[in-house]
């Protein structure tokens, strides 16, 4: 059996998809088999951030309801042999897939699947409780500012509530430069006051802004981007590999250089 984790989050626009792809294009990177769901019913994105839109036939939904099998519903990346997409539905209601039906969906991945990576819709209704069902491991996704810090907040309590015993923390969206001069939470303030484990650090790159339109997971470029040095380091953290978040701050472009010192 493999594992199922779900990547959630309080609040939307945070980066749970961006997330799940690149985490999951890692995963696959590394060899291991697999699975993408992207369980936000109505609002499908996952398939965008992998370029793998034109590609779809069958949902998660036409599963569930017996319009197809799992294996005619799941899409074959274009470069990873290994890696997978079940997408959501983009006409159907968040309940239309019981949390029943989800979490026996997820444990048939699981057989066949090393990872199964859930992307859980914002909010905490019917499609968070739904994503969790057949998860083993939760993530939590929060950027450095009050109002997502307390979204996640709420949100690590449900998943305790629920038997997930240690959900783990990735920051987004981290300026450094802001956390030294006190504009903005740092890290150690984030684990501080949601006294939670952190997985990973993803700075502010608009490298990643450009990936996420193009289809192309940034995880790629983890040679020449910080996001994808980041998003790779989450990988081996998730692997129970020992890294250390200090490339990412030395991980500096000349271009980054230059404009620090004409900045001052």
């Amino acid at each position: 059996m493999g594992k199922a984790i779900v990547i959630t989050s309080g609040k939307g626009g945070v980066g749970k998809t961006t997330a799940v792809a690149n985490i999951g294009t890692g995963l696959a990177m590394r060899g291991f088999k697999t699975a993408l769901v992207d369980t936000d019913i109505g609002l499908r994105n996952l398939d965008l951030l992998l370029g793998l839109e034109n590609r779809i036939v069958y949902n998660l939904v036409d599963v569930v309801e017996g319009r197809c099998n799992l294996r005619q519903a799941l899409v074959k990346d274009k470069r990873l042999n290994n890696l997978y997409l079940l997408p959501a539905a983009q006409t159907k209601e968040k309940e239309a897939v019981s949390i029943d039906q989800m979490r026996s969906l997820i444990n048939e991945l699981k057989r066949d699947f090393d990872f199964v990576l859930i992307d859980s819709p914002a909010g905490i209704e019917h499609g968070f409780r739904s994503a969790i069902s057949g998860a083993d491991e939760a993530i939590v996704i929060t950027t450095p500012e009050v109002s997502s810090v307390r979204d996640a907040d709420r949100v690590i309590g449900l998943l305790e509530a629920n038997g997930f015993g240690e959900p783990r923390l990735i920051v987004n969206r981290v300026r450094f430069d802001m956390v030294k001069n006190g504009e903005m939470l740092g890290v150690d303030d984030l684990l501080e006051i949601l006294s939670i484990e952190l997985l990973g650090i993803i700075p502010e790159d608009e490298n990643l802004i450009i990936s996420v339109n193009k289809g192309e997971p940034i995880i790629y470029g983890a040679d020449k981007y910080k996001s994808g040095l980041a998003f790779s380091l989450i990988v081996k953290r998730l692997l129970g590999e020992d890294v250390s978040w200090d490339e990412l701050e030395k991980n500096e472009t000349f271009l980054e250089r230059i404009f620090k010192f004409f900045r001052g």
